[in-house]
């Protein structure tokens, strides 16, 4: 699907983190993006498969692959709709993605200037062009609700 804006591509993420969220997952949801077209979706699993591996960005990342039938993902934007961590942001500078479009911050364990920043450290190999705060609200939203939510059920963890 060829979207025209960071915003339209945005818009798909946050379908992904809507997914996320009726399965009781962080509502966190990711879209790759190449030449033009979506080649990977992917939302939080954290909970499902019982794994911290399961996050959005890494499943998107790893499906990304496959399609293209290479671990390097170059000239791929990766939009998020949220800050990525630190694993995530790792895994994004080995994967060679281009860039990186991400909505909410997140000031617990975001890596791109919100707890630490990872992403504007000139790298030896690879440097990610990270554009932040898109869609800003509608992102930082579904996260808010999500965990008024789990205050109100007793499961806030």
């Amino acid at each position: 699907m060829q979207l025209a804006s960071d915003e339209a591509y945005m818009q798909e993420a946050l379908l992904e983190a809507q997914k996320a969220f009726e399965k009781k997952e962080v509502p966190v949801g990711a879209v790759l993006v190449f030449e033009g077209n979506i080649i990977a979706r992917a939302h939080n699993l954290v909970e499902s498969k019982k794994s911290a591996l399961a996050h959005a960005e890494m499943l998107c990342l790893q499906t990304g692959a496959e399609i293209l039938g290479n671990w390097r993902l170059l000239e791929t934007t990766l939009y998020c709709t949220l800050e990525p961590c630190p694993m995530c942001a790792g895994a994004m500078i080995h994967s060679r993605i281009k860039r990186l479009v991400w909505g909410a911050p997140d000031v617990r364990c975001g890596a791109h200037g919100s707890w630490i920043n990872l992403l504007d450290f000139p790298h030896p190999i690879h440097q990610i062009v990270v554009t932040g705060g898109v869609l800003r609200e509608a992102c930082a939203e579904r996260m808010k609700l999500f965990f008024k939510k789990r205050r109100e059920n007793g499961t806030f963890i």
